[in-house]
């Protein structure tokens, strides 16, 4: 046995059978399980004796390649052109396939690739024609397991050395193609998943052939012609460890005149099944394959007109006229009144020798005709004109014209006025909103604007505000996370519709937060007012708030002493009021509505005493007499007992000189009278300046009803009926 250089294929003998009675010599592929020959030498000359050691295949001294068996007797035999006695002649098995008969300079005298059985492999050229005389081509099998030669072939056509057939004998069997006489024809296309295949088509003058090639991570391919006539694109799958077909031909009604004179195989259905082109009818109503004839009969000198069939493999026993350009070709069919039909190639785009035109016409029946997309060609078929029919069928096309055009015009009218009263609705909208927000305050001074968003995009954003997206419940409404554009994320505040609600409130937030803006602000993009809904767009903090983490037990820890920053976006009491969250906001702001720099102070307080204590502003958090953090927080530093505010959790690593200022300072900052809290420049000069003396802070205004024992903050706390806060007296 003989294997190629990198053990694709192998040359040995091989019996198809078990029985060894027939003994070939043949190439199949070595690294697959399944032994599958694509070459047999001697198909039609078997070795009968019943052991192989005594057949030999030899080179001898005139270059030639010789099967004999044990008596000497030459089976079979290479032919070359060479000298007779040329010596040193070698043969090698290439990983293409190919077995290569070569003379010492490096000459291929011989090539299996020249003389094949039944299948095409990839760079082999398969010779169509040589010197306009039809070349051998493939012949199938005689069975699966007989090698000789069986009844199908597949060749050119000697008639018109044009089209290339599948025979079965003398007959044809199914028309492949109609190849161009142009010097390069080629198409690329995706065969499988993974596999790009490339055909082309080359004539060098005295020869045509056909090659294909396929990309270097292919699976191993082959075209192989079976003992049924069939034509099959192959391809080998590693995982089943079986051949699988890529495409296979002919199938349904592709058999040559399948479908009788005039009539063609429509493939571009699901189902391809036989019809009759445009002025045909059936021969036989119950059976369309037996063929079509015309509906009016042609009649020479009248007046007749072609009718244009695109997409058409076009009819066998055609008559190619040369050198013409595709007036002239129609003309010829014209002229002529036994020109069934004509089609034409221009090839002038494609590298071409000689006649750059191909006009093909029709003087007998039209047979084998096929209509699919991957076909390019237009036919054009004689037909019978009919003045009567010329006039009748004028309304049957303008009248459905101009219903089509009637409705295209009512639809595009419907679509401009809703499109223009759309536009003109948000124009409304937003002109209401702006001038809405554009109004004098109380002190006369013009309120900010800002972008209007569309209702449509913030529901678009927020999934028609899906309870998925909510982020919390504030005192108007619910916050929802949303994509703004797809790209932007946001927090969107939709407050509520209950009477009474949220008006005052949505003009104040807006104002409000245009004129603070802040790094510590969460800032506001947008807002919107449509109908009655009001909402506002805001930037959308991912790392979430303080409290999240300093009023959780499972999460406080994260926050150590030197952590603990602030950060204030908590919602809490549902208000119909002020804007703002109670608790935070300073008592002549939520009472009075009276904002200034010393509302700020307040609110800086109320946080670095939840920093500090780890406890909320109006939760008792499980300890007796909790009446609100600032009273709490008043008592223990009145008593000097500072260090049991401290949150037990930052205990090990917190100065607790550092916490008793910093309650001290919050107190200040937290003072009932406005004229009493320091200014921010002020308290952060005290943060900064530990040796700065700091003024005694006043007593609240509300103040523990009933004694209270302080317990460390920290600490285990137990069960408190008292919920009451500034927020829940002031939320009336």
């Amino acid at each position: 046995m003989l294997v190629s250089e990198g053990g694709d294929f192998a040359l040995g003998f091989f019996s198809p059978t078990d029985s060894r009675k027939k003994l070939y010599v043949g190439i199949w592929y070595h690294n697959i399980p399944e032994r599958t020959v694509v070459w047999v030498a001697n198909r039609d000359s078997p070795i009968t004796t019943p052991s192989s050691a005594i057949a030999k295949l030899a080179i001898t001294n005139n270059s030639e390649l010789v099967l004999s068996d044990s008596q000497g007797r030459s089976i079979w035999k290479t032919t070359n052109n060479t000298t007779r006695g040329l010596a040193g002649a070698f043969a090698v098995i290439l990983d293409t396939g190919n077995f290569v008969l070569r003379s010492p300079n490096g000459t291929d005298i011989w090539q299996s690739f020249d003389h094949p059985t039944d299948t095409i492999l990839p760079t082999m050229r398969f010779i169509l024609s040589y010197k306009a005389q039809p070349a051998a081509g493939l012949f199938a099998w005689k069975d699966p397991h007989d090698p000789s030669t069986g009844e199908f072939s597949c060749s050119m056509d000697p008639t018109s050395n044009l089209q290339l057939i599948i025979w079965k004998g003398t007959l044809p069997y199914y028309r492949l193609l109609v190849v161009n006489e142009i010097s390069v024809s080629g198409d690329t296309y995706q065969s499988n998943g993974t596999s790009v295949l490339y055909e082309t088509i080359i004539s060098t003058g005295d020869e045509l052939y056909y090659m294909y090639t396929d990309s270097p991570d292919s699976p191993y391919m082959r075209f192989s012609l079976d003992y049924t006539g069939k034509m099959s694109l192959l391809s080998w799958n590693n995982t089943t460890s079986s051949w699988a077909a890529i495409a296979e031909l002919p199938t349904d009604c592709d058999l040559y005149a399948s479908c009788g004179p005039f009539g063609y195989c429509d493939r571009t259905v699901v189902v391809p099944i036989c019809r009759c082109p445009d002025g045909f009818e059936p021969l036989d109503s119950r059976n369309v394959s037996r063929g079509c004839r015309r509906k009016k009969a042609l009649i020479c000198g009248k007046e007749d007109y072609f009718m244009a069939m695109p997409n058409m493999k076009v009819p066998d026993k055609f008559f190619r006229v040369r050198n013409r350009s595709f007036d002239q070709c129609a003309d010829e069919c014209t002229r002529n009144c036994s020109c069934m039909a004509y089609a034409y190639a221009n090839l002038h785009n494609a590298d071409t020798t000689g006649d750059a035109s191909r006009c093909l016409v029709w003087t007998e029946d039209l047979i084998d005709m096929k209509k699919a997309g991957l076909f390019v060609e237009n036919l054009y078929i004689r037909l019978a004109q009919s003045p009567v029919q010329k006039r009748s069928n004028l309304p049957k096309i303008l009248f459905p014209v101009i219903a089509c055009l009637i409705l295209l015009a009512f639809g595009a009218l419907v679509w401009k006025c809703k499109s223009r009263d759309k536009k003109q609705k948000e124009i409304v909208q937003k002109r209401i909103m702006l001038e809405y927000l554009s109004s004098t305050d109380e002190a006369g001074e013009k309120n900010i604007e800002f972008p209007f968003i569309r209702f449509e995009d913030i529901a678009t954003a927020t999934d028609n505000f899906s309870d998925c997206n909510t982020l919390g419940q504030g005192g108007f409404g619910k916050v929802y996370k949303g994509m703004l554009g797809g790209i932007k994320e946001v927090a969107v505040k939709r407050l509520s519709k209950g009477p009474g609600q949220g008006t005052e409130e949505f003009r104040n937030e807006v104002v409000l937060i245009a004129k603070l803006q802040h790094k510590n602000l969460v800032k506001l993009i947008g807002c919107c007012i449509h109908e009655d809904e009001k909402l506002l767009v805001y930037e959308f903090m991912p790392n979430k708030c303080l409290d999240y983490f300093l009023f959780d037990s499972s999460r406080k820890s994260v926050l150590q002493w030197p952590t603990r920053i602030f950060c204030g976006d908590r919602l809490q009491a549902n208000t119909n009021r002020v804007v703002g969250t109670y608790g935070y906001m300073s008592p002549e702001y939520a009472m009075q509505g009276v904002f200034s720099v010393k509302s700020d102070t307040y609110s800086f307080g109320v946080l670095m005493l939840e920093i500090v204590s780890g406890l909320k502003i109006s939760s008792p958090h499980h300890i007796i007499n909790f009446p609100n953090l600032i009273a709490y927080a008043w008592n223990l530093w009145k008593d000097g007992k500072m260090e049991d505010l401290v949150d037990s959790t930052v205990m090990e690593n917190c100065s607790v000189e550092e916490a008793s200022r910093c309650i001290h300072i919050g107190l200040l900052c937290v003072q009932d009278n406005p004229n009493c809290r320091p200014l921010m420049s002020e308290v952060v000069f005290m943060l900064e300046n530990n040796a700065t003396p700091l003024p005694t802070p006043k007593q609240p205004i509300y103040v523990a009803i009933r004694d209270y024992e302080p317990e460390r903050a920290g600490g285990n706390r137990e069960s408190s009926i008292n919920d009451m806060s500034l927020s829940a007296l002031e939320g009336r």
